[in-house]
């Protein structure tokens, strides 16, 4: 991991992360992060899940569920949380 990370505010990064989300050729409508935090060195982003009426994951799930996957990859090794 890149220890020559940068400090961001929360906020820029929920806006840089969901530019990359709407770009993403795996894209779903309504797909959005809207919280991340720090646990070590990883960024953990997370936002709906789509889940069904019994509130079991539907296959828009996985999907989000690999972007958030992607995006902690993504930006952890180039920023951490300012404080």
């Amino acid at each position: 991991m890149n220890k020559n990370r940068t400090a961001i505010s929360k906020q820029r990064l929920l806006e840089e992360a969901n530019i990359i989300i709407r770009a993403h050729e795996d894209y779903l409508h309504g797909m959005v992060t809207t919280d991340v935090r720090q646990n070590g060195d990883i960024l953990v982003f997370s936002g709906e899940f789509f889940l069904d009426a019994q509130g079991l994951p539907t296959a828009k799930s996985t999907a989000v569920f690999n972007m958030f996957k992607y995006l902690a990859t993504y930006f952890s090794d180039k920023y951490f949380l300012e404080n």
